[in-house]
């Protein structure tokens, strides 16, 4: 069953380009607030990585590579209390491998991010009954 929102939000983008060596959570992270940004997305991402952590599917460990990973697509959601971001990623010859972006993420040459943010709503973070996790909660600001 669909849950309808609020009503639709008016939106400002912001840019923001990360260096070699940068973790991306702590790097996010820091931006949100510095901007406090309650209602954002990744509304686009290119970038590299030499460290990637990721999260499959229904497993709770979190798998660490190191190498060369071309990022495919960063999406998500961002918000003052946390985030929730599927990351998927490309190797040398072309695999791709995709799952929960988890902390541990290091910007290899660049990352270049667009984050949109939503001016009248605000996202938070509640327990689901239904998926037994802390799910997207969208109020009015």
């Amino acid at each position: 069953m669909a849950t309808f929102y609020p009503p639709s939000s008016e939106a400002r983008f912001h840019a923001l380009r990360l260096l070699p060596g940068q973790e991306v959570f702590s790097a996010l992270h820091t931006f949100v607030q510095q901007h406090q940004l309650q209602a954002g997305w990744i509304a686009g991402c290119t970038g590299s990585l030499s460290n990637v952590a990721l999260r499959f599917a229904g497993r709770e460990e979190t798998t660490l590579l190191t190498g060369t990973w071309e990022i495919i697509s960063l999406n998500g959601t961002l918000e003052l209390t946390g985030e929730h971001l599927h990351l998927a990623v490309s190797d040398p010859h072309g695999a791709m491998l995709g799952g929960h972006m988890m902390p541990g993420c290091t910007v290899r040459t660049t990352l270049e991010l667009v984050i949109g943010e939503l001016k009248s709503l605000a996202f938070s973070r509640q327990p689901c009954a239904v998926s037994g996790y802390d799910e997207l909660v969208i109020s009015s600001r």
